[in-house]
């Protein structure tokens, strides 16, 4: 049983995704334990950041915000704190799993394609990296 349990959001699919890992690690927790959605914005390359107003940029992340809290909703009586950051998603991920203090990091995995042998996916860089433990859904 885990007190703090970090749950990687992914938005596509309308979320549905978030939402079955949210139902999965409710049971997971102990008495008063709480989940933290965690969603990492990758940063806009240098060459193109001026070509985009920045309006836009923080009308994607109010967006995201929002999308994040009606997923928390799902999580109904269960505390569920939401943080949007930028940057590297497997970086930011395991950053917030430190500064919050979680005892488990939950991130869903597609099936590995051809490029993900070279690169690898965000899920395989935040098993490879992470201190704590993670367990990965496919």
């Amino acid at each position: 049983m885990y007190d703090t349990i970090v749950i990687a959001a992914a938005l596509f699919s309308k979320g549905e995704t978030t939402r079955d890992l949210i139902e999965k690690a409710k049971p997971m927790l102990n008495d008063g334990g709480k989940l933290v959605l965690v969603h990492v914005l990758e940063e806009v390359p240098r060459y193109v950041a001026p070509q985009i107003p920045k309006e836009h940029l923080t009308a994607h992340q109010r967006e995201v915000q929002d999308t994040l809290e009606e997923l928390a909703k799902s999580a109904g009586d269960t505390p569920c704190e939401v943080v949007v950051r930028s940057g590297t998603p497997s970086m930011g991920i395991l950053g917030t799993a430190k500064e919050k203090k979680a005892d488990l990091i939950m991130i869903a995995s597609h099936k590995p394609g051809f490029s993900d042998y070279f690169i690898g996916s965000t899920a395989a860089r935040v098993v490879r990296h992470s201190p704590i433990s993670v367990l990965v859904l496919r």
